[in-house]
Formats: structure tokens, sequence, C-alpha cells
């Protein structure tokens, strides 16, 4: 089904939704706006109108209002960043320390032009950059939006109503990414996203009254406040209609998220009343209720022929095991390779590994450059007949080059690989040491799919993700059991670029930063990938042939960079995304089919590097959507990668510095 644009009228919403809970504090004066840091939440309270002196930021305790910062005027929008609150305040902004102490952070004349009626703001939490409205005149004029440096000073036009015919009484403010704010209109009711850099815009949305309040969720679902009507409507994510989630409200203002991300804080500024909604959406329920699973070290007592984790220099050397796969042969062995470029075979009741190959002497590998070295590894379909496997890592003695190759097994031993065996299949040169991707995997169809990252340092400063001419930034799809002319390798007939100019014929898919990792469900013969974010969000895609999945022009469901785009036909985005407040570099599992925990069964299992936590993400494919997202008790150890067993059985990788770099998930 076609998705449905943003600009949508409120008329095509789901039925009225019910009255809002009790409130959680009363007894407000004018609350206005609320921000949760930690377990504290803090309110602006207007006070009186049009009484100076009167304003205060209180916290709440208990279900009272106790004040923390007093002596302000009229109070309204607030945000916190690195221990301190930020607080517009008629003509002026508030700095406010963790002792209640409110200094100026910009003063009136500090603006291009006097501010009429300072109202929302919103905060870059990477850049410190501050994003205010003003509403002008209340009647229609004077309206602006203004970008703070990170340290005071001067204030930059963003918009206007000369850059945004028609703008009204800017007043919620969102940023969609780092380069585009959202921006509701109170005058008119229609919810605009703007280009930071120039000011251009789009509609998205309209019928929201007196548009107020707009606060995200950590996975890309929006919620927006309507001051005049007294409700709260949701966008489940970019593209789909808004619906009514929440009335009965006398004035809903500025709302906020819980630190939980749970929920959603409104304050009604007419009731005096601040109250706690669900961050949910009808029809778009996700369980994200922890599973009863946790993980342990698979194999303990098992020893790793050749390492030791201190070199003969007498430096650390830990383990560093960066996939994990079987050779499909009915051995029941287990292949595990570490990043250095030794491939080690065991069966699970094995005391000591065998050594199954060893190019330490061709590939390069340093804990500071620590995205290049052995990436990959995949064995042929029919290895048990031809023993052929596939590998790819960095190349020693080349400057920025990796390699996909083909290896034979020994004629003379299973358990050994010959290292003279090797032919080069593809050879990459990169601009820069990190990106590499490196996953390697047959697809059911028996082609080998490869993933090379966008050439690496950051923002793809060569715009390699849309360049259809290079193999950066790709998936891409061969036939090793051909060649073609001049090439160790055939392509694929049905690949999506074949006979195309100026294009690269083994590409599959296109507009990606850095997958790692990628696999296939071994039963629906789905390719999912996650595929690491840059500034704000983690993404999670099932790949289709031909697909464009926007990097650099989108970061998961936003536009990313000045010249980024919305929501179009010619782009695929992801099932799943979430903030970088929850995790930074996610690393991409598969989906569980083993029979150990059939709690898993066919959940996508992933976790972030960073933050070291792990989910089991559960997709609908009828309703094209994700309806789990559950925890895992994780080991609090970074997950370097995840691999699956001849059984089905999956386990997760990290660095260990005595050798018990591989777990397992068990009831």
């Amino acid at each position: 089904m076609k998705r449905l644009s943003l600009a949508l009228l409120l008329a095509c919403t789901a039925p009225a939704a019910a009255a809002p809970p009790a409130p959680m504090v009363s007894g407000l004066k004018n609350p206005e706006s609320v921000v949760q840091v930690g377990e504290k939440i803090y309110i602006t309270e207007i006070g009186e109108f049009g009484k100076d002196g009167d304003g205060v930021v209180s916290v709440a305790e208990n279900g009272k209002a106790v004040p923390f910062a007093t002596g302000l005027d009229d109070p309204k929008g607030i945000v916190a960043h690195n221990k301190l609150l930020y607080v517009t305040d008629k003509t002026r902004v508030w700095r406010i320390d963790g002792k209640g102490k409110a200094t100026v952070h910009v003063a009136a004349e500090a603006f291009p032009k006097p501010p009429l009626f300072l109202n929302d703001i919103a905060i870059d939490g990477r850049s410190g950059v501050i994003y205010v409205s003003d509403s002008g005149d209340l009647k229609g004029s004077g309206g602006a939006v203004y970008a703070i440096p990170p340290k005071g000073g001067k204030p930059r036009l963003v918009v206007d109503a000369a850059k945004l015919p028609g703008l009204n009484t800017p007043n919620g403010l969102a940023l969609d990414g780092e380069y585009f704010l959202l921006l509701a209109d109170f005058g008119t009711g229609v919810l605009y996203r703007v280009n930071i850099a120039d000011g251009s815009h789009v509609k998205l949305a309209d019928g929201f009254g007196g548009a107020d309040g707009l606060t995200w969720d950590y996975h890309g679902k929006l919620f927006i406040s309507d001051y005049k009507s007294g409700k709260v409507f949701g966008i489940p994510k970019p593209g789909e209609k808004p619906m009514l989630l929440a009335e009965g409200f006398q004035a809903a203002a500025d709302t906020c998220l819980t630190t939980d991300g749970k929920g959603i804080l409104v304050p009604d500024m007419k009731a005096g009343t601040l109250t706690y909604i669900p961050a949910t959406m009808p029809g778009w329920e996700v369980d994200e209720s922890p599973l009863p699973v946790r993980t342990e070290v698979a194999f303990p007592n098992l020893k790793w022929t050749g390492w030791s984790n201190v070199n003969d220099a007498g430096q650390n050397t830990p383990l560093r095991p960066i996939v994990l796969t079987h050779a499909n042969d009915a051995s029941g062995r287990i292949f595990v390779a570490t990043e250095q470029g030794v491939i080690h075979s065991f069966t699970n009741d094995a005391k000591e590994t065998n050594v199954f190959l060893d190019i330490q002497d061709r590939v390069v590998y340093t804990d500071k450059q620590n995205e290049e070295g052995f990436l990959g590894l995949a064995f042929h379909p029919k290895y048990k007949s031809n023993g052929e496997f596939f590998v790819f890592y960095t190349l020693k003695g080349a400057k920025l080059t990796n390699v996909v190759s083909r290896f034979r097994v020994s004629k003379d031993d299973p358990n050994k690989a010959d290292p003279k065996s090797e032919e080069v299949l593809i050879k990459f040169t990169k601009p820069f040491w990190n990106h590499d991707g490196g996953t390697l995997a047959f697809g059911p169809d028996g082609y080998l799919y490869i993933t090379h990252g966008d050439g690496g340092d950051a923002n793809d400063p060569l715009e390699n993700g849309q360049n259809p001419n290079t193999l950066l930034g790709k998936i891409l799809r061969i036939d090793v059991d051909r060649k073609d002319d001049g090439k160790n390798y055939a392509i694929p007939k049905d690949n999506p670029l074949v006979g195309q100019p100026n294009t690269k014929p083994e590409i599959w898919a296109l507009g990606f930063r850095n997958v790692w990792r990628f696999a296939f469900d071994r039963k629906t013969g789905d390719l999912w990938a996650g595929d690491v974010g840059q500034n704000l969000f983690e993404e999670i895609n099932i790949v289709s042939r031909g697909g464009n999945y926007g990097w650099k022009l989108r970061e998961a469901w936003h536009p990313f960079s000045t010249k980024g785009v919305d929501i179009n036909d010619k782009m695929i985005d992801p099932v799943w995304e979430y903030h970088h407040d929850i995790g930074k570099s996610i690393t991409g599992g598969g989906v569980y089919r083993g029979k150990n925990v059939p709690e898993l069964d066919g959940h996508y299992l992933y976790g972030d590097y960073v933050s070291n936590k792990l989910w089991a993400l559960k997709y609908d494919a009828a309703k094209k959507r994700v309806v789990a997202n559950r925890p895992i008790k994780d080991p609090g150890i970074p997950m370097l990668s995840f691999g699956e067993a001849e059984d089905g059985e999956m386990y997760f990788l990290v660095v260990s510095p005595t050798g018990r770099g591989i777990h397992r998930f068990v009831k």
C-alpha cells in the first residue's frame, strides 16, 4: 500500500479518544511547559498574566509543585542540557543552574529585532544550539524563529513571515534530525518542516487548532498538543495519518517525553494541572515488556588454539571474535573468525578449537582502526561438495583496501583450509579507514551478498551512498559459480541495475552508511540489515531488490543534511529506528529460528555496541510494522557481532581478555 503524505487533515483521524486520566500535579498557576531530567520534573508557571516577577520554575514533588527558580516574568518553554535548564521568558532567555539560580542567557537587545513574545524552545543535544520561537503580537504579525549559538550571543533568524508566507503565530518547536525543525503555528494549526540553513519549508499537516507542543518519542512517534481544543494528537511514524490520542484538557500546552520514553507529560494551562498520558497510539502498539530470557557464556572452557591474551611484547591482546557461522555440511561445526585473521572451528563438546585458516600475514588490524581487519566469512551453499568459502578483509601492504576472496578447503584435511588457494574476487579502494561493513552471506537464491560502508569519515563527504557508480555504501549480489569476462565472478542477470549506464551492476540495494550486520531469515528468506547511524538515529531495514535506503539524504525516518529529503517514492524507510538516547551504534543480528528458546522464535535479535543493550524485535508482515521490541537482560559488554549455528541457535560475540567471547540466549 502506498504510504500517505503527512499533509493530511485531521478529519481523517480516528474516533474521539477518551478523556485524560487524573492529573499527577494540581494547583499550578498557568503551567506552560515541562521537562523531565532523571527523576525530576520541572514545570514553568507563568503566574498571573501581565504581572512580572511572579513567574517560577517548579519541581513536581508528591503531587505538588515546589518552587525551584523564582523571580521570572512569564516563563514559557523549557529544555535541559548539560545540567542546565534554559527557559524563554517574554523577550529573553534564562539559564538556570542546579541550585535554581537564574541568569540571563540571551537578552532582548541581542536579537536581530526586538522579540515580542518568546514562546517555545528546543535544543540540539549534540551542538548545544538553541532554537526559540517568537509568537509575535499574538495577532498574526511579527512572528519568527531564531537559532542561538551554544554559548549564547547574537541569535540568527531562521524563519519569519518573509521567508514563510502565511506564518501567523509560531509556537511549538522540535528538531527533526539536526538540519530541520518542526514548527507548529498556533494561529493556523499548521505543522511545518523548516530547513534550518535557509528557511525553506514544507507544510506537513494541518487541522491542529491552536498547535502548541511538539514531542518525539525515542522511536519516531510525534505528539502534538492543541491548546485551543484541549486535545493531544499523534503521528505514529512520518508519512502516517495523525490521530486523536487524548481530549478533555482545558488548554493542552507544551508537552515532553518522560525519561523512560513511555509517557507524555501534558501541562493544562487553564486547569492548572500536569497530566501523564501513555506514549502509545491505537493500532501502533509495540510490546516492550522484558522477555524471560537471559544470556550466558556459551563455551566457558573452550581453549583458542594459538591465541594468548598477552603477546610476545607483553601487550594485552584480548580475543576479538568477529564472525560466527557454519558450513551447512551436517558436521555441526561452528566457525568463528577473529578480526586479526584466524578462522577457528569447533563442535559443541570440543575443549579446544581447530585453526581452520590463518591469514594474519595478509590481514591488517590495529585497535586504533578497529573497523578494519577480517570482517566477513560465508561458506558456499554447496561447501560439502565443492569446499569453497569466502572472506572479506582489509589487505596488508595496500593503502585503504578491502578484498573479497575465495578460498578452498585442503584436499587432504577437511579441518584445514588451503591458505594458498586464495582467489581475489573484488577489491574495494576506500577513502577512509572506517565504515568498512564487511558482512558476507549467501541468500536463498544461492548468490553471494556483500556489503561495504560508504567509505568512512562523517557525513559521507563523497556522497557514495547515493552514487550508483561506486560499490561503497551498498549491498552487492554476485554469482560465484560463473565468471564474466575480466571477473572472477558473474553478475546475476536480474540484478536491478544491470544494463543501466554509469552504474555498478553488482549493486542489489543502495543508500547505506555502514551496515553492521546483515543476515537472511532462514525461514522467510528476508534480508535484515542494521545500519549504523551518525548523528541521532540507528535503524533496522528489511532489504529488497533495488531498494534505496536513503543515506545520506535521510537518517532513519528523518531528513539528513541541508539537502535532506522528505519521504518519497524513490526511497525506503527502515522498519524501526531508535534515538541515540537509547544507543549509538547498532549491531545487527538475525531472526531466531532455533529450538532452545521458543520465546524468541521469529524475533530479530539485535544490540547496541555503545549502550550494551539487547532486544528482540517482532515485525508483522501483514501489518507492515513492528509489534514488539522486547528488551533482553544484557551482559553489560559491547556486542561485536551476532551469528547463527547450523542448528539455528543464535550467538553474539564480544571482546574478551579471557577467551570467553561467545554468548548465547537461554530461558
